[in-house]
């Protein structure tokens, strides 16, 4: 079952070629994250190769590994204009100024020395539940000035100034893994978790969900935090996250992410490669658990001839840098 999808302003991926090209002015931005990660097996990537030797290396994001937002998302948020180091996803679309966030239902299983954040999607999760865990929760946090919306069934927006300077991290981060460093640790959000839990663990919505064989759910994730004056300038770049890949990474099924680069390279590698070598301009971003590196096309055919020669790269040679 897949991971609870980002919630991320994606713009759709125009075609790079055919009758619904995207405009002559646009530059298309590839971003293939997790495109190297820890056990992941080797892959061939003649397509993205060949468009590595028509392109320089413009800018490198490091962080560490832990850092709360990873680098496909920082990369996004860039482009987007937003705060990479801390972008706010849920003020996107949302009145600006008020400080808000997304709000993701999920199960916390706690074990000896860690709490891990199950799969949301593994809630199995519909709207009508949705909309019935929020009027089960939503007295309890208006109480403290912050309203709950439900846009999905595992996608909530927060708002209320106790939101302001809350730092959060990225689904991403801490999806099958150890989310105990990133709980809430500061008021109220704290104290709402707290009680979240306690109002939930023998609560009738969860009786009926467990009696349909369903995990309980007994908290929430909040991500994507912060406020915006105004909303941000639509960016014309489209912008194409391969999200096979980050799906399969996440959940370490290195069957399917042998099967994502396979569709990538098919895909928009070999289109972006074609649009590259018509004289198109692009960028493209690959990213690992903590670092990005960014390429653009080379200046001149001059540059890229030289490059061809003298600084061949392939993808395996940089999977390490990331």
């Amino acid at each position: 079952m897949p991971a609870a999808n980002l919630p991320l302003p994606f713009a759709l991926p125009a075609p790079l070629d055919g009758p619904n090209r995207a405009p002559a002015a646009a530059v298309p931005h590839l971003i293939l994250p997790y495109a190297a990660a820890e056990n992941a097996p080797a892959v061939a990537t003649p397509q993205l190769d060949a468009l590595l030797a028509l392109l320089q290396e413009t800018e490198r994001d490091g962080q560490e590994y832990d850092f709360p937002i990873p680098p496909h998302e920082r990369a996004v948020a860039q482009a987007w204009g937003l705060n990479a180091a801390a972008p706010a996803w849920a003020a996107v679309g949302a009145p600006a100024r008020l400080p808000h966030a997304w709000l993701t239902p999920c199960h916390l299983h706690a074990g000896a020395d860690q709490v891990r954040l199950d799969d949301p999607a593994q809630l199995q999760f519909t709207l009508a539940e949705a909309q019935a865990l929020c009027a089960i929760l939503a007295p309890w946090w208006a109480e403290d000035g912050l309203q709950l919306q439900v846009l999905s069934p595992l996608l909530w927006r927060v708002s209320g100034a106790p939101l302001a300077g809350l730092s959060t991290a990225s689904l991403d981060r801490v999806l099958l893994r150890d989310a105990s460093r990133w709980l809430p640790q500061t008021q109220p959000f704290q104290r709402l978790h707290s009680e979240a839990q306690m109002l939930l663990y023998s609560h009738p919505f969860n009786d009926a969900r467990e009696a349909r064989g369903l995990p309980p759910v007994n908290g929430f994730w909040l991500h994507g935090a912060g406020a915006l004056a105004q909303g941000p300038t639509p960016i014309p770049t489209p912008i194409l996250l391969v999200d096979g890949l980050r799906q399969a990474a996440l959940r370490q099924d290195w069957a399917a992410w042998q099967q994502a680069w396979q569709q990538a390279e098919a895909g928009p590698i070999a289109q972006l490669l074609a649009h590259v070598r018509a004289g198109g301009q692009a960028t493209l971003t690959l990213c690992g658990e903590a670092q990005a590196l960014h390429f653009k096309r080379a200046r001149s055919a001059l540059m890229q001839r030289f490059q061809s020669l003298f600084k061949q790269k392939t993808f395996n040679s940089l999977r390490n840098q990331l």
